[in-house]
């Protein structure tokens, strides 16, 4: 297996008995068993509305099969995760969908009304412009590339309190990953809400093992907690005039943002700095040459 250390959970790339590749995600991680549960939850809801995401499947994990990783962190998260995790089917070749190559990509808005939509429903936070957690792929061969749901930890942030759960709370959507393209989420609307029914809810609740449900405050068992969940899905879905985003800034206002940001950030550079070359996307540095001329 192959640790990946670009996200805080520390997920791995593992090769399973069946196979398959998969990107498994730990019970043992930082964020616990909740992100676990919201991957499951949303990555099947999205799926269950036609939207693209990558298989989930239980991985039963054998911590010894990584003994040979060199960091410690890594190995204690490993030995914490002995038994029941999630997988995700690896895309090989994707490319992370990242604000350069969201430049020069085309997307439908009722394909991007759709996302918006499922992220205002689940509460997803972690859908932004510089953490989009969208894939594109396939990237080699003659499929055309298509856009891709990864990573739902961050979502259904009201389980986090169940008391203070209200399903009329507005989504923050003024840095959506897709706001520049004229999201169509009215249309998202009256395609996916009569079809994210109460049967739907159990049927992908019922998904969830027992194992990452027990221990929820206030509810009784398993099953009393995946009600909860069906219950305030689909009162979320029934209030959706009430948080449905759709004031998007154009691209035209999005750009001029975006340049005046720079030019903040730029002008706020002391003068050594603005000599340095900037690899990481955001303003150019400034090249004088003057310094290497006698």
């Amino acid at each position: 297996m192959t640790p990946l250390r670009s996200g805080g959970s520390v997920p791995g790339v593992v090769e399973a008995d069946d196979l398959g590749t998969y990107v498994v995600k730990f019970t043992g991680s930082a964020q616990g068993r909740k992100a676990l549960v919201a991957e499951v939850v949303v990555g099947e809801l999205a799926r269950a509305l036609g939207l693209r995401f990558p298989e989930l499947v239980l991985v039963h994990f054998d911590p010894e099969i990584a003994d040979g990783e060199p960091h410690q962190e890594v190995r204690d998260l490993h030995r914490a995760s002995a038994g029941l995790n999630l997988g995700m089917d690896y895309l090989p070749g994707a490319q992370d969908f990242t604000p350069e190559v969201a430049a020069r990509c085309t997307v439908d808005p009722l394909e991007a009304g759709r996302i918006v939509w499922l992220d205002a429903l689940t509460v997803n936070v972690d859908r932004t412009v510089h953490s989009s957690n969208l894939m594109i792929w396939p990237t080699l061969g003659i499929a055309p590339p298509r856009l891709w749901l990864i990573d739902h930890g961050a979502a259904l942030v009201f389980h986090h309190r169940w008391d203070g759960a209200d399903p009329t709370k507005a989504y923050d959507f003024r840095h959506h990953a897709l706001g520049r393209y004229t999201p169509d989420t009215r249309a998202a609307d009256a395609e996916l809400a009569p079809r994210v029914t109460e049967e739907l809810l159990r049927r992908i609740v019922a998904e969830v093992p027992d194992a990452w449900l027990v221990g929820e405050p206030g509810l009784a068992n398993p099953d009393v907690v995946r009600e909860a969940y069906v219950e305030h899905l689909h009162a979320r879905v029934r209030a959706s005039a009430a948080w449905l985003p759709t004031d998007f800034p154009s691209g035209e206002e999005l750009a001029a943002e975006e340049a005046r940001r720079a030019a903040k950030t730029q002008q706020g550079r002391p003068s050594w700095l603005k000599r340095v070359p900037d690899l990481h996307g955001r303003p150019a540095a400034e090249q004088d040459w003057s310094v290497h001329l006698g």
